[in-house]
């Protein structure tokens, strides 16, 4: 018997949406990614727009999952996994309001397993600073530029691509084998 999919979507911004966009396209169950802008109240941004930390928008990327082939909590668990989500407006060198940590849910059921699970992760004390991790509303979507879409798979021998993307990449692997792709 045939499970039917589930399609749902999230959106998540953890730093670069490079170095998301990469992790998330190899998990099973993740139908689509797309990097892009959201959290914000400007129209139509750019990326230099959304650079200058005057639009209020995030890098993120938009997840489309099959939430009966991942459930949402393992897509918590990655994301959690693949970035910092302690530093305030940072991640690594990338610094400004648009390389926030935030999750943007377009259900109920997300918000509230999102807020439960940074309750969990802070209660653990795993860092001695708080989790930063906005928690809102997906209001609306704006893709990024083309020249954004896939970049690392484009581009893995660039510069930032090996020293920041690649061990993003590598450690998702090495913590999440079973919930990777064949393929990836």
């Amino acid at each position: 018997m045939e499970v039917e999919q589930q399609h749902e979507v999230v959106a998540f911004g953890g730093g670069c949406f490079w170095c998301t966009e990469a992790v998330f396209l190899m998990l099973k169950g993740v139908e689509k990614v797309t990097s892009g802008y959201a959290g914000g109240t400007t129209a139509n941004p750019t990326y230099e727009l959304v650079s200058s930390g005057a639009t209020g928008h995030a890098e993120v990327i938009e997840v489309v999952y099959d939430s009966n082939a991942i459930p949402f909590r393992k897509l918590l668990d990655v994301f959690f996994a693949a970035h910092e989500p302690t530093t305030l407006n940072r991640q690594g060198a990338d610094t400004g309001t648009q390389y926030r940590s935030i999750i943007l849910y377009t259900t109920g059921a997300q918000q509230a397993e999102a807020a439960a699970m940074i309750r969990e992760l802070s209660a653990a004390k795993m860092s001695p600073s708080p989790i930063v991790t906005e928690v809102k509303k997906l209001e609306r979507f704006w893709p990024a530029e083309g020249y954004h879409r896939d970049f690392y798979a484009k581009n893995p021998g660039e510069p930032y691509a090996a020293a920041v993307i690649a061990p993003k990449v590598e450690k998702t692997k090495r913590e999440f084998p079973g919930l990777l792709k064949p393929d990836a």
